[in-house]
């Protein structure tokens, strides 16, 4: 199976501005690897790629972030 590229380079996953924390963290994929950090979590595109692969396979749940601000994506510097 191939993925195609990301064109967008780190995700920054804020739990503390997510639209559907609280009722949707039990399935989400941070929820369940690390805890819903207060901080949020930094991802690379490496790590996006294995989370979608142990996504599709079942292995974990897809993740569920809803950004309450419709601002574009932050891009680590």
């Amino acid at each position: 199976m191939s993925y195609p590229a990301p064109t967008v380079g780190d995700m920054l996953i804020d739990c503390e501005n997510c639209a559907v924390r609280g009722p949707a963290c039990g399935g989400c994929v941070v929820s369940v690897m690390l805890g819903a950090p207060p901080d949020g979590v930094e991802l690379d595109d490496e790590e996006r790629r294995a989370l979608a692969v142990l996504a599709d396979a079942g292995v974990v749940p897809q993740l569920r972030l809803v950004p309450r601000d419709p601002s574009p994506p932050r891009r680590a510097a």
